[in-house]
C-alpha cells in the first residue's frame, strides 16, 4: 500500500508590496483563491505517482485542485477541506504599522503559531488533531484502493507526514516541501 504526498504548484499570487498585518490577512485570501504556475516539465515521479493512483485527494483551495489538474487532466479528484493548509493567526494588535513583505509575515506569524498563539485561526494542537483524521482516512483509501495521492500543502503534508510515521508507515526519502514534489509512504499489509 502507499500513500503520496505531493505539494502544490508556486502560486500565480505573486504581490510582493510592503503590507501591514492588517493587509496580510487579505492577501492571504487571495493567495488562497488563486491559481497555480503552470509549468514546462514536472518531476517525473511526481507524474508517475499521478498517472498509477487509484485515488486522487486534493484540499479544496484552488491551488491543490488546480495542481492535480496540471498533474494529470484526466483524474478525477476527491476535494475536501479536511486537506487544507493550516491557517495562520491574525495579530491582537496593529503592530505600529510595521510594513513586511508577505513571506516574512508568514514566517513571523509561522513561529507565532508554532510556539501556541492561533488567534483567529485553528490551533497547532488542532491542526494535529485534523492531520490524524486526514490521515487514518488516506489509510483506509490505501487500504481499499492500494495507492493514493494527496496533493496538498507543505505544512498540512509535513504533519500528516508525521502522523503516517507514527502508524507505522516508512518513507525511503526525506519529505520535501519544494513545489510539485512528491514523497511516498509505504506499509506491508
Amino acid at each position: 500500500m502507499e500513500i503520496v504526498l505531493i505539494r502544490h504548484g508556486k502560486s500565480l499570487w505573486t504581490e510582493d508590496r510592503l503590507i501591514t498585518c492588517q493587509e496580510f490577512k487579505n492577501w492571504v485570501e487571495k493567495y488562497d483563491s488563486h491559481g497555480v504556475f503552470e509549468e514546462a516539465s514536472y518531476p517525473l515521479q511526481t507524474l508517475e505517482k499521478i498517472r498509477t493512483a487509484k485515488i486522487v485527494v486534493t484540499s479544496d483551495l484552488t491551488r491543490s485542485v488546480e495542481s492535480a489538474r496540471l498533474l494529470n487532466p484526466n483524474i478525477h479528484t476527491i476535494s475536501d477541506p479536511l486537506f487544507r493548509e493550516t491557517e495562520l493567526p491574525v495579530p491582537i494588535i496593529k503592530l505600529f504599522g510595521l510594513k513586511l513583505n508577505a513571506s516574512l509575515w508568514a514566517v513571523l506569524l509561522r513561529c507565532l503559531w508554532f510556539i501556541g498563539y492561533s488567534k483567529g485561526c485553528e490551533s497547532l494542537r488542532e491542526a494535529k488533531k485534523r492531520a490524524e483524521k486526514a490521515s487514518r482516512l488516506l489509510i483506509n483509501f490505501a487500504k481499499e484502493h492500494q495507492n493514493v495521492v494527496v496533493v496538498g500543502h507543505g505544512f498540512f503534508n509535513m504533519l500528516m507526514a508525521k502522523e503516517l510515521k507514527k502508524l507505522g508507515w516508512v518513507s525511503a526519502k526525506k519529505k520535501s516541501s519544494k513545489h510539485w514534489q512528491s514523497t511516498t509512504f509505504s506499509k506491508n499489509k
